[in-house]
């Protein structure tokens, strides 16, 4: 009787805890009054709709969303997805210009900083520095606080990937490399490809032995050309010279001293490398026209064969050719470099994502709620429902409590149109999330866990690994180093409208208005349009631009040593 009475006591106790849990952000604004149980004695309280701009297309999750529904049952919250069309900086400047935002938005570092200079975040600290009431993300970020500061000492952005916990294992690269389809490789028996041109000359026997894929032309190479994603037109040099992704410039790993890198020497050999394979035809002129959903359609309809770009940025084609079952079409990456003195630094070791993740604005009428929301989600069995799923039914478990899944889930897990029924991948990609492995020894997601990422892959993927002696594709490329304590100069903050903002903006108007004339040059143009290039660099304060860079790294320097 007296354990029964406890029970009892227990069970009311957690009811009336999470009647205070989550108190809404918006009500239901769907027509018809909210729905209240908080005095109808079902301990919850008004239904909250969370609006939420993702920058980046997507699509929205099924009404029936087997996770979204667990989240709805467990906190009565639901969430409305915005997603970008078009231009995101158009998108952007019309938010900011009205002021007026949805609840959250998760941002990438692009966009962050103008969303910040217009006033559209609220600080977080206090929340991430209230030990007793926010516990996990005191725990997750609280040592860290001074890294995620922005300049003026406020937190608005809570970062989505870097923290880490436990072990790190690395099986895949998501970042940079240079991308080609495991067909290539296997058709000329797995060669130890190390340069550019080894890279570029397996493309053209390619190319020469297969002009048609699937009744398509091949094309040997593509480079994007998106404003908002250009990484994938400016960025490999400094990679193909060893130098880990520090966006626009390359920094001295021995002073610390950063250097635009885009109208030097090292750019040059590579943009004459493309422009010697444009005039070969391995390079897609339609490349510089198209917009990423008609490049990431390019790239699914299995023609293309090799790339630069970052996988998580395309990975929804690598999905696509999964689904279609051209297993041997999709990507595997090749950490080539200019010469084989050069050791490749295209793995990192996990960074802080300081401007990337999700933000309050000043529109959200409860912020607390949302906040206890994003507390809540840090804890392991919620971590492990939106990185694994549900037991049983999504993974199993062995006799010795390692999580793994079957053949026919990971079949289920590949399936784009699956996910939008099964998965909050929008709000997990954007949220504070662990990363590493649970306490229980578990890998975090089922991509870090060893007895499962050899497993998960198809057999094309297992066949090359095995031919060139490794279990994951981490192990193409060379172990990374330590990060620098800086790391990485993209993310350091330049204030909207400020010099360097304004030198960064032409550098990349430049960019975009002169590399593709220069790719799809007759090759005797080539130097004089370069010239050209290199002049208008010079017209540029780039010194303003490269200064408030270097005061940015030693800063970090002095602050993240503490």
């Amino acid at each position: 009787m007296k354990n029964s009475k406890k029970l009892l006591i227990i069970c009311l106790s957690v009811v009336l805890a999470l009647s205070f849990v989550l108190a809404g952000c918006k009500k239901d604004d769907g027509g018809e009054p909210s729905p209240t149980s908080s005095n109808d004695g079902g301990g919850k309280e008004n239904l909250m709709t969370i609006t939420a701009f993702i920058s980046r297309a997507g699509t929205n999750p099924t009404k029936d969303n087997r996770i979204y529904q667990k989240i709805k049952e467990a906190f009565n919250v639901e969430f409305r997805f915005e997603y970008v069309v078009g231009e995101i900086g158009e998108r952007v400047g019309t938010m900011t210009a009205g002021g007026e935002y949805p609840d959250i938005i998760g941002v990438q570092s692009n966009e962050a900083n103008q969303f910040i200079d217009a006033g559209a975040f609220i600080p977080l600290e206090k929340y991430i520095n209230d030990k007793e009431n926010f516990p996990n993300l005191n725990r997750h970020y609280g040592e860290l606080i001074n890294r995620i500061k922005h300049d003026d000492g406020h937190v608005y952005i809570m970062p989505n990937y870097g923290v880490h916990h436990g072990e790190h294992r690395q099986n895949e690269n998501w970042g940079p490399a240079f991308w080609i389809q495991i067909a290539v490789l296997k058709e000329f028996g797995y060669p130890k490809i190390k340069t550019l041109d080894e890279y570029f000359d397996l493309i053209e026997k390619y190319v020469e032995k297969y002009p048609e894929i699937d009744g398509q032309k091949t094309i040997g190479f593509i480079v994007l050309t998106d404003r908002g994603r250009d990484w994938t037109l400016r960025n490999a040099p400094s990679h193909l010279a060893g130098a880990p992704n520090d966006g626009i410039v390359i920094v001295d790993q021995e002073t610390k001293v950063a250097e635009v890198y885009q109208h030097k020497d090292i750019s040059k050999r590579y943009f004459k490398k493309l422009n010697e394979a444009y005039n070969k035809g391995l390079v897609d002129p339609e490349g510089f026209v198209i917009d990423f959903d008609q490049y990431i359609q390019k790239l699914a309809s299995g023609a293309v064969l090799g790339l630069f770009d970052q996988r998580w940025n395309f990975n929804k084609a690598n999905e696509a050719l999964h689904q279609q079952g051209k297993y041997d079409r999709m990507y595997m990456p090749v950490p080539i470099v200019f010469d084989e003195s050069i050791r490749d630094w295209y793995l990192t070791r996990p960074e802080l994502n300081v401007n990337s993740g999700f933000a309050i604005t000043t529109s959200c009428k409860d912020p607390d709620r949302v906040m206890r929301l994003f507390e809540a989600l840090l804890d392991e069995e919620w971590q492990k429902l939106l990185q694994w799923g549900e037991e049983g039914i999504d993974y199993l478990v062995d006799e010795d409590g390692m999580f793994y899944r079957n053949d026919q889930m990971r079949k289920e897990q590949q399936s784009p149109d699956w996910k939008l029924a099964n998965k909050a991948d929008d709000l997990f990609e954007f949220a504070p999330k662990l990363e590493g492995t649970y306490s229980d020894g578990n890998a975090t997601s089922p991509g870090l866990q060893p007895i499962e990422y050899f497993e998960g892959l198809t057999e094309p993927e297992k066949e090359l690994l095995t031919a060139y002696g490794v279990q994951t594709q981490g192990q193409l490329h060379s172990t990374p180093p330590e990060n620098p304590l800086y790391f990485p100069a993209w993310s350091i903050n330049i204030p909207t409208n400020s010099v360097p903002a304004t030198v960064s903006q032409q550098m990349q108007d430049l960019a975009f208005e002169y590399l593709p004339q220069i790719i799809m040059a007759p090759t005797s143009e080539f130097e004089s349009l370069w010239a050209d290039f290199v002049k208008k660099h010079e017209e540029l304060d780039i010194e303003a631009f490269e200064k408030h860079i270097n005061e940015g790294i030693q800063r970090r320097m002095t602050e993240w040593a503490k």
